[in-house]
């Protein structure tokens, strides 16, 4: 009783924030494994000749591995812990990463790029399982906002410093230089990371007892529930079908739900788009609009700026304006995001305007991606999370896999604008999806 009421005036610790910064740390690495790619192809497709399609398909491979190890993943982590695992992906992806620049031949580059992304598989599994283990439910878009805004990082910086790189270089070394963070990270991790905050040695009581709030969000809302300032909230519910949903506590029970696969679903054509935005970009600008290698490196950028700041507000929202409703930031983006496709068809050939309109294109873009990541958390006990979340992705990852590929044989037979509407109504039936599944209010956290 005496240790209680310590723990209860006790100034709690903040080290989950520490945690969500080397999240933010590991996974721009790891992002920036996966966009080196996209802006090394142009000077690859000199070395080793390729068609649109050849070129699409090789960006693929990345992603199609990437998918097919999540379920499996999820199953592992359901069983082992993220400190068993993690440190021995990143190390095989930094492995991979540099073995792409020794590479020969084409076959060569498959099969590394293949190998890379069963290797990164893990990770993202790892990241969201630690941001639901470490942080209570109304903060976890917050945190799967830093998660996912480290995705969009990473190709902030790709890009520039890509372009340093080949100028001086070539492309080869692009991916030496970005095979050593990850080994040095990974024992960062496994020596500073416990699988619970409550076998942190840098977490005190308090921060703990924080963590672990089980009070739901129902609760809350009751309290306030004849607040002028929420009582849009309760007419947007009607709108996005909030409910209370019976706990998804077993394989079997995660596998059924709808709700779980018309997530997944939307976040398919979701990722799709940036999966583009993140191959093809790089050759767009300088084939089509005729950019330097030094202007194709800073406009590049310019829409992983805008994810970056989208994430952080879309989770920002999500957590501390929506009361932890996560549909609303999904339909945003999936809405606006088949706009900004349509005005990409006639876009300014200028690097500054162009640029300005790729960085609001990834804001609209990411509004709602830390709410796919969160959106599961809300339906499933912990111990069955790691399998909704590798569905997710799963999915979402099959999208970003074929996108590119797709992409090729567009501009094939085709061209840019039919890739640009083409990519618009994916996004508009990521907002049909949507619609179809509920918004269920947080349960208390099961183990």
């Amino acid at each position: 009783m005496a240790y209680s009421k310590i723990a209860k005036t006790m100034t709690p610790s903040s080290y989950r924030w520490a945690v969500a910064g080397l999240i933010f740390v590991i996974y721009t690495v790891a992002a920036a494994d996966r966009a080196n790619l996209g802006v090394a192809m142009p000077f690859i497709r000199k070395e080793f000749e390729m068609t649109n399609a050849e070129a699409g398909g090789l960006m693929s491979l990345f992603l199609l591995a990437y998918a097919l190890a999540q379920i499996p993943a999820g199953f592992a982590f359901a069983r082992m812990s993220v400190s068993k695992i993690l440190p021995s992906a990143m190390i095989l992806t930094s492995i991979l990463t540099g073995l792409v620049g020794t590479a020969g031949s084409l076959l060569a580059l498959k099969i590394y790029r293949f190998g890379l992304g069963l290797a990164e598989g893990p990770l993202p599994i790892s990241m969201t399982s630690t941001i639901n283990n470490w942080f209570p439910a109304k903060e976890k878009g917050i945190a799967s906002g830093i998660f996912l805004s480290a995705v969009k990082f990473g190709p902030v910086i790709v890009p520039p410093l890509c372009a340093i790189i080949i100028s001086t270089w070539g492309w080869r070394e692009i991916f030496f230089f970005f095979a050593i963070p990850g080994i040095v990270l990974s024992a960062v991790w496994y020596f500073l990371v416990a699988d619970h905050p409550s076998k942190s040695r840098f977490v005190n009581q308090a921060e703990l007892d924080y963590i672990l709030d089980k009070k739901p969000l129902i609760q809350q809302d009751d309290n306030f529930k004849n607040a002028p300032s929420v009582r849009w909230l309760q007419r947007l519910d009607v709108f996005i079908k909030r409910r209370v949903e019976t706990p998804l506590n077993s394989t079997h029970e995660v596998f059924k739900s709808w709700n779980i696969w018309g997530c997944a679903s939307s976040y398919c054509f979701q990722l799709g788009v940036s999966s583009v935005l993140l191959t093809w970009i790089p050759t767009y600008l300088m084939t089509v609009k005729g950019f330097s290698i030094i202007n194709m490196g800073l406009v590049s950028a310019a829409p992983w700026v805008g994810a970056v700041i989208g994430n952080l507000l879309g989770g920002y929202v999500s957590d501390r304006l929506l009361g932890g409703r996560r549909k609303p930031g999904m339909l945003t983006s999936a809405l606006g995001t088949s706009l900004m496709m349509y005005l990409l068809i006639n876009s300014p050939a200028e690097p500054l305007p162009y640029g300005l309109l790729l960085m609001l294109t990834g804001i609209v873009l990411s509004l709602g991606f830390s709410s796919y990541m969160s959106y599961p958390m809300g339906l499933v006990s912990k111990i069955s999370f790691p399998i909704a979340n590798a569905i997710v992705n799963m999915v979402g990852q099959l999208g970003a896999a074929a996108s590119p590929l797709l992409t090729g044989i567009l501009l094939d037979s085709y061209g840019w604008s039919y890739v640009f509407i083409f990519l618009a109504i994916g996004s508009f039936t990521s907002f049909i999806l949507l619609l179809t599944i509920a918004e269920p209010i947080p349960h208390a956290n099961h183990s």
